[in-house]
């Protein structure tokens, strides 16, 4: 079976997504993508064709338009303002200026697949995609803090001399300042991670991980390689049907806005939500994280809409 995936905004994380997933063994799919700057599409289509000319590819590409949104699979949006080391928040209404004009159009051609969102502020940018669209909650889907939890399972992985693959522990919340971790419920095989780091340790990597971004940014003056995994691992997830867990920006109806908690992912968008067990603390936390992002959409939804 052949797929359709458009890309939206073809910068740093567009292209390192369209690139790691034309690498994608047996992948049979047409990659469109869709930019203001249709010169630089041009020779990212011509780098992109002779990068897979020694391989057995099936992936094409496309310099495309909206139109092509009328059957496509998936709508992946990594449009987006410049990353500077600040608050992702305070880029809300530069964001929603972006978005608004971009998801009318894609709807104008009756766009029934699923999107997955990439933009920063990731939670009111997933959010306003949701509202603009008219899509089911379960067929927007944002990043979220899938990108926070691999980087501390990364930490963690080099602290411990552990396989990150074995290490089960999320990060939930604002993809932002408020993110947290779920301690509670974090175990390394079937032992609780208490047994393994303590609690000041724990509180050093935590606040690495909230920091990582701007770590990043002001070393190399942007994030792609990290997001653009993320974005293929939900790729993969919808296409093949795989039903995997990961915490992604999805839609909480207790709180009325998008964060990150853990889901199912498949062929449908979000299938379900996995209910986890948190502590008086970490409940105070989500609500939190929540409280800020709801003020961020409020500053730039119209009350009819939100």
């Amino acid at each position: 079976m052949s797929y359709k995936i458009v890309v939206i905004g073809c910068g740093n994380v567009g292209c390192e997504y369209i690139e790691k997933l034309s690498l994608e063994p047996n992948l049979k799919a047409t990659i469109v993508l869709i930019d203001e700057k249709n010169d630089k599409l041009y020779g990212e289509v011509l780098d992109l064709e002779q990068s897979l000319c020694n391989k057995n590819s099936y992936i094409s590409f496309k310099i495309g338009s909206y139109e092509d949104c009328r059957d496509a699979d998936i709508i992946c949006l990594t449009a987006g303002v410049k990353q500077e080391l600040k608050d992702r928040l305070l880029d809300t209404l530069p964001i929603n200026d972006m978005i608004y004009p971009i998801i009318t159009k894609v709807m104008e051609y009756q766009f029934k697949g699923i999107f997955l969102v990439a933009s920063n502020p990731l939670d009111v940018a997933t959010q306003l995609v949701a509202t603009y669209s008219d899509l089911p909650f379960d067929r927007v889907i944002g990043t979220g803090t899938m990108l926070d939890t691999y980087r501390l399972k990364t930490l963690l992985s080099k602290k411990l001399s552990i396989n990150s693959q074995d290490i089960s522990v999320y990060v939930l919340g604002e993809h932002g300042s408020s993110q947290f971790v779920v301690w509670n419920n974090a175990n390394i095989g079937l032992q609780n991670i208490n047994s393994f780091i303590g609690q000041e340790e724990k509180e050093k990597i935590e606040n690495r991980v909230r920091e990582m971004g701007n770590e990043i940014v002001s070393s190399k003056g942007f994030t792609s390689h990290g997001v653009a995994s993320c974005l293929v691992k939900l790729t993969k997830a919808i296409l093949y049907d795989e039903k995997c867990i990961f915490p992604v920006s999805n839609y909480q109806e207790d709180y009325d806005v998008y964060l990150s908690t853990p889901v199912v992912i498949g062929k449908n968008g979000i299938e379900k939500k996995i209910h986890i067990k948190l502590t008086s603390e970490e409940e105070k936390k989500l609500h939190h994280s929540a409280a800020i992002i709801k003020e961020a959409i409020e500053k730039v939804l119209p009350d009819e809409l939100y």
